[in-house]
């Protein structure tokens, strides 16, 4: 038989049983606080229908979505022009009537709108599942990752941006990840669209505008100069930007621009609501450059990096008034964030921040002595599993030699052998794989036993 090259797709991973102990870690500490928030748990089919997910996520975006081609005769009924000139952009919707989520918000948007009558509003919930992008794998960018999403949608006050930031503030401080949290307003950037006459290319600069820490001026100029916008436009807003990145008092000077009264207001708010309940570990820092491309975004906006790495961001969100408008309930404002746990999890391994006891789920690995004392040391495996203590056992008779080394490479800290001796005395020999030392005990001593 040839032999079969074994691989998975390019951006995604398997994850070992090492791994995921600390991913579990990590998904019940954010699972933890968002409970605490009073946040209820929600999950979304991965696949949505093409049409729910399609222009959500601006033109880049949709270039992303992973589409499934439909069952069975898919190009029985497809365009033969189409079919013959390669017409793509007519081909997939042709071809493909779902695709795999893209992100958590608009699922979400989606499940408010077909479920408003059974909602209690403002409605609270939580996410954490996988989703999907057709994006180029480069480190800390996957084609599949998991996202853990919190949102409040039913309300614009302004208390629950306030949340949101402490709630990244909660998690990163139980993680022990020192963070900086990037604010700024969608208000405030078609306010600098329209000092720079490019209100009628908003969603273009914005696109191009957060990308200026990946491509530099010399990337965002070009991009926007593609998509229409003339030199002396661009010019007045790297004027803007760098003034406004240069004195923090700029600020005001632009938020006192006719057609910004609104975002001023915001923008006060919060900084006035964080002098009330400040955060204990994150750092916030106003940033004009911070745009988030898409579309449905119309407030305050957020991204979070970790300090000490370079990685990109590992979790944003922002205000959408009405992105549930779409699916037919219009004027229903939300506000949420995403926790990147894949990258978030990275970022940690590379800090060497998690907690070295969860190398192993398991507390005692029972050995399997001889035919004679199995029947004994299984009873005694189950007394503890009853009693809540996390253990295990070598299946066969082996060597000593070869169930220690099991042990060992498990990373279990006890081993119980129960030899002929020990069942005679109706006791157990309990051994500290680090430090070498045995006790000889009871079954009730061995529950009530120090691990």
């Amino acid at each position: 038989m040839a032999k079969v090259s074994v691989s998975i797709p390019k951006g995604t991973r398997d994850f070992s049983p090492s791994v995921m102990v600390k991913r579990q870690y990590l998904f019940s500490v954010v699972r933890s606080v968002f409970e605490l928030y009073g946040f209820l748990p929600l999950e979304t089919p991965s696949m949505e229908n093409l049409d729910t997910l399609t222009g959500k996520y601006g033109e880049e975006g949709d270039q992303l979505l992973f589409k499934i081609l439909n069952n069975g005769a898919f190009a029985e009924k497809v365009n033969d022009a189409d079919w013959n000139e390669k017409n793509h952009k007519h081909l997939i919707p042709q071809l493909c009537d779902r695709a795999l989520r893209y992100d958590l918000t608009v699922p979400f948007a989606r499940f408010v709108a077909m479920n408003q009558n059974d909602i209690a509003f403002p409605f609270k919930r939580y996410q954490i599942q996988p989703v999907w992008r057709a994006d180029r794998p480069q480190k800390g960018r996957y084609r599949e990752f998991f996202q853990c999403d919190v949102d409040v949608i039913g309300t614009d006050s302004l208390w629950c941006e306030l949340e949101l930031m402490k709630i990244y503030d909660a998690v990163f401080k139980r993680l022990n990840l020192p963070v900086v949290i990037h604010v700024n307003n969608r208000k405030m950037l078609q306010g600098l669209a329209d000092v720079c006459g490019m209100s009628d290319k908003f969603v273009e600069m914005t696109v191009a505008l957060d990308k200026l820490d990946k491509i530099g001026w010399d990337g965002v100029i070009k991009e926007m100069t593609e998509k229409g916008m003339s030199s002396s436009q661009i010019e007045l807003l790297q004027n803007w930007v760098e003034r406004i990145q240069r004195d923090a008092q700029v600020w005001n000077e632009l938020l006192s621009t006719p057609g910004l009264e609104k975002a001023k207001e915001e923008w006060a708010f919060l900084q006035n609501a964080l002098q009330v309940s400040p955060l204990k570990n994150a750092e916030v820092v106003w940033d004009i450059t911070l745009a988030r491309g898409l579309n449905y975004y119309t407030g305050f906006i957020f991204e979070v990096k970790a300090k000490g790495v370079n990685m990109g961001s590992i979790g944003g969100g922002g205000r959408y008034d009405d992105l549930t408008g779409i699916f037919g309930l219009p004027d229903m404002s939300g506000v949420g964030i995403s926790f990147g746990a894949d990258r978030i999890y990275d970022v940690m391994e590379e800090l060497s921040l998690f907690p070295t006891s969860l190398n192993t789920s398991v507390t005692v690995l029972f050995a399997n002595f001889s035919e004679e004392t199995i029947h004994e040391t299984v009873r005694w495996v189950y007394q503890l599993r009853d009693n809540g203590i996390a253990c295990d056992l070598y299946p066969t008779a082996a060597k000593m030699k070869k169930q220690f080394k099991y042990a060992d490479d498990r990373n279990i800290p006890f081993v119980a052998v129960m030899g002929d001796e020990e069942l005679k005395q109706g006791k157990i020999n309990i051994k500290n794989m680090l430090s070498g030392e045995q006790h000889l005990v009871t079954l009730q001593e061995l529950i009530e036993f120090q691990f």
